[in-house]
């Protein structure tokens, strides 16, 4: 069991109380919600008739979020693999690809 990788889930950030408005607001303050956005780098959920109808985050949230599901994606892959009896590459020759970019890169 040590040998597998186990996805559990994605640390996050917790915020005491999601911040919910209604559509309304996005239509008549943008600015604002904007704004709010962009300050609490939290998502802001937007209501419709009482309904959850979206979710707004900034740019550099949703570029996080993007990062975190391409991880997962590799990782996911990473376990596949693992799981089919790919036995993956030596420690030793990963570390002298991974010199090898440095060094490339300086």
């Amino acid at each position: 069991m040590d040998d597998i990788i186990l996805i559990t889930k994605i640390q996050c950030k917790e915020s005491s109380m999601p911040i919910i408005k209604p559509i309304s607001d996005l239509r008549n303050k943008a600015n604002e919600i904007a704004d709010l956005v962009e300050k609490s780098q939290e998502p802001i959920y937007i209501t419709k008739n009482g309904e959850g109808e979206m979710v707004i985050v900034s740019m550099r949230h949703y570029a996080n979020l993007q990062k975190k599901i391409d991880l997962l994606g590799k990782l996911a892959a990473a376990q596949a693999n693992r799981m089919s009896g790919d036995k993956g590459r030596p420690l030793r020759d990963v570390m002298s690809d991974l010199r090898k970019r440095l060094s490339e890169n300086v």
